[in-house]
């Protein structure tokens, strides 16, 4: 990862070595946290552009809100940060993360009263798989590891523990040489990788997992409404 100078951190910057946490922050223990991935292009005029930004804020806040973690900011705020933040770093084009998390205080799986921290950090990030891998393609592996079920884990939330399913499935797929893993729900279908939503092309006309255990992909829906278009 290639750090950049400022994060922001509850309404403040601070330099990037400076942003941490106590030990004792509830979701570092219990995974109880919501995040979203976004990417920033830089354009052919040369001005930046947030991808889809509302929709991704908004996801933010819904996770937050099906999780019972209640935002100390407003989602014009956020946005607001989310630019500001690319613009501190001199950052034309690059990756985006807000992270809303339950700091320290009580202990134990109810968080009582702890504080509700936001934090937005940009760095630049080429392909997510890989410069390579949109040249050569990739070797995926079917995963051991199921998809969540939709009554074990709310699956419609971007949720910080949800996503050690993820991180055992990546780590099992590349230690037996393949470069990603697709998962399967607990019926066997196809449901998404650890990190992507997934799509094939059969006899000309696109398909992908319908929604359950999947996460209900931005990206995804951006192809979804392109495709439609054509």
């Amino acid at each position: 990862m290639e750090k950049t100078k400022k994060i922001w951190f509850n309404g403040q910057f601070v330099p990037w070595e400076e942003a941490n946490v106590h030990v004792l922050t509830h979701t570092l223990h219990y995974g109880a946290g919501v995040f979203e991935g976004i990417r920033c292009y830089e354009c052919s005029d040369g001005s930046s552009a947030v991808f889809r930004l509302n929709e991704h804020v908004t996801r933010l806040f819904e996770s937050a809100k099906i999780v019972q973690i209640e935002i100390p900011f407003t989602h014009e705020e956020v946005c607001q940060a989310i630019v500001d933040t690319l613009q501190v770093n001199g950052l034309k084009h690059g990756y985006i993360r807000p992270l809303v998390f339950i700091g320290d205080g009580a202990m134990g799986v109810y968080p009582g009263d702890n504080p509700i921290h936001l934090i937005i950090a940009v760095w630049p990030w080429g392909a997510y798989l890989g410069e390579e891998a949109l040249l050569k393609g990739i070797r995926v592996r079917t995963s051991s590891f199921t998809r969540h079920h939709v009554n074990v884990m709310m699956t419609k939330a971007k949720v910080c523990g949800n996503y050690v399913n993820s991180v055992l499935a990546k780590r099992e797929a590349l230690a037996d040489g393949y470069d990603e893993a697709l998962m399967l729900d607990v019926d066997g279908y196809v449901a998404e990788a650890t990190g992507e939503n997934l799509f094939i092309v059969k006899k000309s006309v696109l398909k992908t997992s319908p929604l359950g255990p999947v996460l209900p992909g931005i990206t995804r829906d951006s192809i979804m409404t392109l495709a439609m278009d054509i």
